[in-house]
């Protein structure tokens, strides 16, 4: 007789763990698979930074912009736009040095708490631009960092920065934006794009409803650069927020300032002499 064949369990079934019936489990294991990592490398909160994918280093836009300036082909109908571009770029490039500035000293300033756990371990999307630079300022103070990835079409990808135990690859938003909110003690929006503002927008819409209860600091970074992009004073005059509302906001303007206003935050909310509060 035959070895007799045994079905493969339903675990083990690819397809249909794959299939639109198996969509629970899917989102089911991003949920349990991350929260069994956290425990087991000790982490308990985090500090997010959120900021366009687009935006390079200096070193980097500076690069890009001479080789643009060494081409050949200045009279051809998309110099001048790919000039501006590119002097743009230089222009915004001091947002990434700022991250990877303030991600260096946060991380320094945590490493240095008296616990042995991982307290307000700086947290990105993991994939390039101020996610990108808020990884490698974490990385600089010799300290961990977390990447929730998320797969899609362009841009994203994990960065150099992130320790692959900590490099998270999501298929669901609404679950790497669960785990954005639910360890953050703190966020830090740094310019950015549609992205960026669905982001802010769903933290400042779960503060204002009440769904987060904890004490969250969110700092926007570049007061001019927001202000210019969303009219807060519209919103007030046409009655859609209340003045109160942007209690929710603090504006920053420099490293110094975003420090700072953290660490005042922590100390307040989650720290004292004795012990660490959670």
């Amino acid at each position: 007789m035959g070895k007799k064949r045994v079905p493969a369990k339903a675990y083990d079934n690819l397809d249909f763990i794959n299939s639109k019936e198996g969509r629970t489990i899917r989102i089911l294991s991003e949920f349990y698979e991350p929260q069994a990592r956290f425990k087991k490398h000790n982490i308990v909160d985090t500090i997010v930074f959120f900021g366009s994918a687009r935006l390079v280093s200096r070193y980097e836009a500076q690069k890009n912009l001479r080789e643009i300036k060494k081409s050949k082909d200045k009279k051809s109908r998309g110099y001048k736009g790919k000039l501006k571009r590119a002097e743009k770029l230089l222009e915004m490039s001091r947002y990434y040095e700022d991250t990877v500035e303030l991600s260096e000293r946060l991380t320094k300033w945590s490493m240095n708490l008296p616990t042995h756990e991982k307290r307000f371990i700086v947290c990105s999307g993991g994939g390039p631009g101020i996610m990108e630079a808020a990884n490698k300022g974490a990385k600089i103070a010799g300290g961990y960092s977390i990447g929730l990835n998320i797969s899609i079409p362009y841009e994203q990808f994990v960065n150099k920065y992130v320790k692959p135990e900590l490099a998270f690859e999501f298929h669901y938003f609404f679950m790497r934006k669960f785990w954005f909110a639910y360890l953050a003690k703190a966020l830090i929006v740094f310019p950015g794009g549609f992205g960026t503002m669905d982001e802010l927008m769903e933290i400042l819409t779960l503060r204002q409803t009440g769904k987060i209860k904890k004490k969250m600091k969110i700092i926007v970074y570049d007061e001019e650069y927001w202000k210019s992009v969303i009219n807060f004073k519209a919103l007030i005059n046409n009655g859609m927020i209340s003045s109160t509302d942007l209690k929710y906001l603090t504006f920053c303007n420099s490293v110094d300032d975003a420090f700072n206003e953290m660490i005042k935050h922590f100390e307040k909310n989650y720290l004292n002499h004795s012990s660490i509060k959670k």
